[in-house]
């Protein structure tokens, strides 16, 4: 196959693989009933929702291992441990086969949310790969198409499940199992042959097809925050997501027919003699002009920092500490998600994790957007600056969600969900700046590694506040009302504007690379 068409069909495989690998952004849709399944406190929930971020505390060995092995390999890891992690617990908990322990589940849990590390480092490297002087751009687009995740589980259980919670509480444990693993069979085949460290398509083409991925992410974006908000079959918004994320393979037959199409033409000229000499003198000065691009995309990289001396970089503590009092508290949010609206009185869970998956996707796919178009521009704001922007947008969002109101609960998760996504994206493309790309693998599953530190520590203190909540004023274990998580929430929210100091400091620190950044 031509490496023209390559890289656009592993990128159309990526973001196929991460439409399905949020298996954790469904959790909140079914976390309820979980608690119900297993007869468990709010605190041993919490202890599940930890478990699956705790996974990626050994997120860092899926990084070291795609070193060593071929990328369709790490990519099946992960599927086979996602499987073992969620089909066990179906099997235990929804089918009653057999007796699992409260620790047992723990680290099913755990592996479960491991596997995720290991596709994820695969769709990083493949993206980064197939496309180095537009990462950011490939890398953000990917990662935005993992926000859908919750959505998309979240249609197919309400299509394929009209009765009972409980039941669709199983639905969701079945589907995380099997899903992703057919996703990496379908997909692997198509990463196998790709191992070239550029395209050596035009700059205009690839212009060209980044902009018609757009228009297509855009369109699915819209769609799915559409269909969240509006009432419709779920069995016909499952197809028309379905056939939004079917479409972006359009890309690689397109320029597979472009090549076509201008080899013939190549050849009916052929016999003229002068044709062939220009044609070489063009080809050989749009080489050298992508490789002065090439050399520019570069430069966008501050240092290369092997994983192991990670720890001697005061950069990178300050950016672990971004990540683990900013994207983490958002993570933690939606993974109490169920909870929150539960002790509201909100009954639209399901409604309000679409809701959130949406609104994430767009704000993943947000920097890339603005960075293709505006990077050049001089108020293009640095990587710091807007995850400073983002976290000021989360910490008004949790002072939000103290008003009374279910209008208050879908604006601040929207936005949440938004800004969250952000953040997302963005600190993929900040550990490729500030570390490099050669050891990005392995560094940004370590930076990563703060999840499940916060998620322990603030999803602890949330269930704390729940317990002593339902003590006073709930039944059965369960608390109502504003007071179950309203000191929880102002605590968020300084966790986030801490987040947004440090990123303030950590851009003052390196001022000076990103005023020469191209």
């Amino acid at each position: 196959m031509s490496p023209n068409v390559l890289p656009w069909l592993s990128l159309v495989a990526v973001l196929w693989l991460q439409s399905f690998n949020g298996t954790n952004l469904s959790f909140p849709a079914y976390s309820s009933q979980l608690k119900e399944f297993l007869s468990i406190s709010q605190f041993k929930l919490n202890y599940l929702s930890f478990a699956s971020d705790a996974g990626k505390v050994l997120g860092f060995i899926s990084g070291i291992a795609a070193v060593y092995l071929p990328l369709p390999l790490v990519l099946l890891v992960g599927g086979s441990l996602g499987f073992a992690g969620y089909g066990l617990q179906y099997l235990s908990i929804a089918k009653k086969m057999f007796t699992l322990s409260f620790p047992q589940i723990w680290c099913l849990s755990f592996l479960a949310g491991n596997s995720i590390c290991w596709i994820n480092t695969a769709c990083y490297i493949v993206a980064i790969n197939s496309f180095p002087m537009n990462r950011q751009v490939a890398v953000g687009i990917t990662a935005s198409y993992q926000g859908l995740s919750g959505k998309i589980y979240t249609d197919m259980v309400n299509s394929f499940s009209n009765s009972s919670p409980r039941e669709a509480a199983s639905g969701y444990l079945l589907l995380n199992s099997l899903v992703p693993l057919v996703a990496c069979f379908v997909t692997a085949p198509m990463l196998m042959t790709h191992g070239g460290d550029k395209t050596t398509s035009s700059t205009k083409d690839v212009k060209v097809g980044f902009i018609v991925l757009f228009v297509l992410t855009i369109a699915t974006g819209i769609y799915a925050v559409a269909t969240s908000l509006l009432s419709a079959p779920t069995v016909l918004v499952l197809v028309g997501i379905a056939l939004f994320l079917f479409s972006p393979i359009g890309i690689p037959i397109g320029v597979w027919f472009k090549e076509l199409v201008s080899s013939r033409k190549t050849q009916q000229k052929v016999h003229d003699l002068e044709a062939p000499e220009k044609f070489e003198f063009v080809e050989e000065e749009d080489r050298t002009k992508e490789e002065e691009e090439f050399e520019k995309a570069i430069v966008g990289v501050k240092e290369e920092v092997e994983w192991t001396q990670l720890w001697k970089r005061q950069d990178f503590w300050i950016y672990f500490g971004i990540y683990l009092f900013g994207p983490t508290v958002g993570l933690v949010f939606m993974n109490n998600l169920g909870q929150i609206a539960e002790s509201r009185g909100c009954t639209a869970t399901s409604s309000l994790v679409a809701l959130a998956s949406s609104f994430g996707f767009f704000g993943r796919l947000l920097p890339s957007l603005l960075d293709y178009f505006f990077s050049r521009s001089k108020y293009m704001p640095s990587s710091p600056v807007s995850m400073a922007v983002s976290l000021v947008a989360m910490v008004a969002s949790f002072l939000l969600l103290l008003v009374d109101s279910d209008i208050s609960l879908f604006i601040s998760t929207a936005v949440i969900g938004v800004f969250s996504g952000a953040l997302t994206s963005l600190s993929v493309t900040m550990t490729a700046e500030l570390f490099g790309t050669k050891h990005f693998g392995v560094n940004h599953n370590i930076v990563v590694g703060s999840i499940p530190i916060g998620s322990f520590a603030f999803g602890t203190l949330a269930a704390k506040v729940y317990r002593d909540g339902a003590a006073l004023y709930g039944d059965d274990g369960k608390c109502f009302g504003m007071h179950c998580f309203h000191t929880t929430l102002v605590y968020w929210g300084m966790l986030c504007s801490i987040a947004a100091v440090l990123a303030a400091i950590l851009y003052a620190r390196n001022r000076k690379f990103y005023s020469h950044k191209p």
